[in-house]
């Protein structure tokens, strides 16, 4: 899907030179306790000063059925999210492509002196190849994945993992993650959350 507007269009949160910042892409649909313990997991390990939860117009991979409006996400979002270090936006909108690549390629050459890490769930990097230009994705900014129940394994054999096995920095060394040159990833651990967006809107259906 192309781009519709002119980039300078597009409304996005400040990202001052030097400043470390971790984007959390996904639909949040909703938001859940679960992406605030694995945003503070990232701030923590990785030496953040802000994590960003764009919220998307939609997934390509996902149903539409049950996306609920995005201004209803947003309003979620913002209520789970409750920290100054975490904003909520939902620029994707203005910039009219739901593909993460669009998404880093455009905050890359927006604020080229930022200090930006795509974070994602173990659960992500197991189904990243699916990803419109994936491999693309990891060459232009670091990433750091954070495990989750159940996908350790599943993460580290997909091929995703295999294609870039040797740019993986250890947990131990993760901070340097942030400042390395892409394609460079790490994955960390912590207390684990099996809450999932998917989880909670069966329970609000049978509610």
């Amino acid at each position: 899907m192309p781009m519709r507007r002119h980039r300078f269009a597009v409304r996005t949160p400040p990202a001052p030179p030097g400043v470390r910042i971790g984007l959390l892409g996904g639909s949040f649909n909703p938001a859940h306790a679960g992406h605030r313990r694995l945003s503070e997991i990232a701030r923590r390990r990785l030496g953040l000063h802000r994590v960003w939860w764009m919220v998307s117009p939609g997934n390509p991979l996902k149903p539409t059925a049950e996306l609920a409006p995005l201004a209803t996400r947003l309003a979620e979002a913002r209520r789970i999210a409750n920290a100054r270090w975490i904003e909520v936006t939902a620029f994707e909108a203005d910039l009219g492509s739901v593909y993460t690549f669009d998404t880093l390629t455009f905050l890359r050459a927006r604020y080229p002196r930022a200090e930006f890490v795509w974070l994602m769930g173990a659960d992500n990097l197991a189904t990243m190849h699916r990803w419109r230009a994936w491999s693309r994705i990891a060459e232009t900014l670091p990433m750091a994945v954070i495990d989750r129940p159940g996908w350790h394994l599943r993460a580290l054999a997909s091929p995703a993992a295999r294609r870039f096995a040797g740019h993986r920095i250890s947990e131990a060394s993760a901070r340097k993650v942030v400042a390395a040159d892409p394609p460079v990833w790490t994955m960390l651990t912590g207390p684990l959350s099996t809450l999932s967006s998917t989880a909670i809107r069966a329970v609000r259906r049978q509610n």
